[in-house]
């Protein structure tokens, strides 16, 4: 007999079936045994009388596989709170496919009073909660939006390579060390930036991927090492074309999956950063009227950012997005005579006062991106050898084009009203970057440093007493 899903076995009154799953719940009345059996739809009521012994020696989140048939409950015994409340299964057949342990905590309720480092350490456990279990269904739900919302607008989903070139962007890159070439090294992709641009140049016209992106940055507590963002690029598009995009894919997002929240203004503001320092003290402000209305959602688009912004440290100019923005100005004179000046064709989107993503129009022509760069403080050969195949590609006809990326996780969170990423993501890492489950990063053996021609220096005996600190932590 083929097993069947709870929900799909709960229709079928009268009838003998097979289904498979958790014991939810376990309850011994004089003999008589309830379990609550639970299954990835849900939950159904089992009655065990005194022909299956066998029933008394099950415990919680033992996973068994029970055949029998499908009975209404006695009126009075109805559950309203259960999608299969008006029936329960009358066990004839038990068979125990594996037992549990004791939990090392209770998996029945919301479970943000446990320690969060206990729950990512049991991440496979703390992912059989409701609430967990629901967040991952809505990501899988709005990633298939995704998709269906950004086909029909005639864009076309391109994977681009894992293993490609460290560059500075930004942030500190992951290294890839390569055994084939000795010293030499791959990065992991901070974002898809300059592969969607040569997109752009190949001609496609219309890009996006659902991409994972890696940045090796300092310790935040609601920051990931590795991420997802929405990202989409367009050609022979102005700035208006791209915000008015995004703004009709977050409105029918949450109508279609996210109906009981309320988007508090369309069309979204825009408000220029200028505007948002000198009013809300911050270029991502929260517009709620009232910060604890939960379901209340307050968009806006922030825009004209300054192209270029000194860093504290070495009191040299860096990109405020990053270097292949597109200056409002088209002298490349002015750009660099006054960099100060300028403002770029930069947009941020915000929600209740956090980023949720960001982009720009790009520059496209070989020349002024090359000014760029030198503002930036980079040296010609230095340009050649970080950028040499972005130039190249700009020699062979560039289209106008611009793009944005969303953060997956921000956006779900926001939307889902949860207070971190972490509540989004499958197995997360802690804010120092560690996987508790998996105990990583770890070591590795010294027949694989050698087949990749590294060597491990080791950290003075402070650092190591705070690397042991943190990991033992």
């Amino acid at each position: 007999m083929k097993r069947k899903l709870v929900l799909e076995a709960s229709k079928q009154e009268e009838e003998i079936v097979k289904i498979a799953g958790w014991v939810d719940s376990y309850r011994d009345h004089g003999g008589i045994i309830f379990v609550d059996l639970r299954d990835a739809s849900g939950i159904i009521q089992v009655v065990f009388a005194k022909g299956l012994p066998q029933a008394k020696e099950l415990r919680a989140e033992w996973v068994i596989e029970v055949t029998g048939k499908i009975e209404k409950r006695p009126e009075r015994m109805i559950n309203p709170k259960l999608e299969t409340g008006q029936v329960e299964l009358h066990a004839q057949g038990l068979n125990v496919l594996s037992s549990s342990l004791p939990l090392p905590f209770a998996i029945e309720g919301e479970g943000y009073e446990i320690n969060e480092e206990e729950r990512l350490r049991y991440r496979y456990l703390d992912l059989r909660r409701p609430r967990m279990k629901r967040n991952l269904i809505i990501r899988h739900k709005v990633e298939n939006f995704i998709r269906q919302f950004l086909i029909k607008e005639g864009f076309i989903e391109v994977e681009t390579p894992i293993l490609t070139k460290s560059t500075p962007e930004g942030a500190r890159d992951f290294l890839v060390p390569s055994r084939t070439y000795p010293g030499e090294f791959y990065a992991l992709p901070q974002s898809p930036q300059q592969y969607k641009q040569l997109l752009m140049v190949a001609g496609l016209e219309k890009y996006f991927q659902i991409a994972r992106c890696f940045r090796d940055e300092d310790t935040r507590a609601d920051r990931q090492a590795e991420f997802t963002q929405l990202d989409i690029e367009m050609s022979f598009v102005e700035q208006e074309d791209i915000l008015a995009l995004i703004e009709k894919f977050i409105i029918d997002l949450v109508r279609s999956v996210f109906p009981e929240r309320n988007i508090l203004e369309t069309p979204f503001p825009r408000i220029s950063y200028e505007e948002a320092m000198k009013k809300y003290h911050s270029d991502r402000p929260d517009l709620r009227p009232d910060s604890k209305d939960d379901q209340a959602m307050a968009f806006a688009f922030i825009i004209d950012f300054p192209m270029f912004e000194k860093t504290e440290s070495r009191q040299r100019w860096t990109a405020v997005h990053h270097p292949f923005t597109r200056p409002q100005v088209d002298s490349i004179e002015e750009l660099k005579k006054y960099p100060e000046k300028v403002k770029a064709f930069q947009y941020d989107i915000v929600l209740n006062g956090q980023e949720i993503g960001g982009g720009s129009l790009r520059t496209y022509r070989r020349e002024m991106l090359q000014a760029i760069f030198e503002v930036l403080g980079h040296h010609k050969l230095e340009i050649e050898n970080q950028f040499g195949h972005l130039l190249k590609a700009f020699q062979y006809g560039v289209p106008p084009h611009g793009g944005i990326a969303i953060g997956l996780e921000r956006l779900l969170t926001g939307l889902l009203g949860e207070k971190s990423i972490r509540e989004v993501v499958a197995f997360p890492k802690t804010g120092d970057s560690r996987s508790l489950m998996m105990d990583t990063p770890s070591k590795v053996s010294q027949a694989q440093l050698k087949e990749l021609h590294l060597k491990v220096i080791e950290l003075s005996k402070d650092s190591n007493n705070l690397h042991e600190k943190k990991k033992n932590n």
